[in-house]
């Protein structure tokens, strides 16, 4: 019985050992309050160049599959899958750039790391609203039309795409 007891209470001490290691906490380390950020197409010369990095950006509003997001710094780890939509990126000036783009994913890392790889992406001030309704009309006529299959599943993945663009521009 004597065993048992002394076995009893050396579980006890060591847990509390444990538990006390376990609480004991070291300096803190620097907590970046900004975003690294870097945007990335594939189609980009060799070797290939982001069209947006900047070290200073402050958050960064995104269409996800999952939803609408806003990403701050310290957000936690994920990958995002895009729908075509607009990626908004607001700086530590106060200014914010929108680029359109189609589809691609947002990977965010540990220390405030972000980087977006796209299909295609342009900044949204190279549209021009009349140029997109006259596509989508063009779109619409080819989707609602007696084509290929392949050439209506084509106009609707356009329509998309277009209707994201249309709504971005208003």
């Amino acid at each position: 019985m004597n065993s048992l007891r002394i076995a009893r209470a050396a579980l006890r001490v060591r847990s509390a050992a444990v538990r006390t290691t376990q609480q004991c906490r070291g300096y803190a380390e620097a907590v970046p309050d900004k975003i690294k950020l870097s945007l990335s197409l594939p189609h980009q010369p060799h070797p290939p160049q982001p069209i947006y990095k900047s070290q200073d950006v402050v958050q960064v509003n995104m269409t996800a599959h999952s939803g609408v997001m806003g990403v701050l710094a310290n957000h936690v780890p994920a990958i995002e899958q895009l729908a075509p939509g607009v990626v908004e990126v607001i700086e530590e000036s106060g200014g914010s750039k929108q680029f359109f783009l189609s589809g691609g994913f947002a990977v965010i890392q540990p220390k405030s790391v972000m980087s977006i790889n796209a299909v295609e992406g342009f900044p949204v001030e190279d549209f021009s609203p009349e140029n997109v309704k006259a596509q989508i009309d063009e779109a619409t006529k080819v989707a609602n039309g007696s084509g290929s299959e392949q050439d209506i599943a084509e106009a609707k993945i356009e329509l998309e795409v277009l209707e994201s663009l249309q709504a971005a521009l208003k």
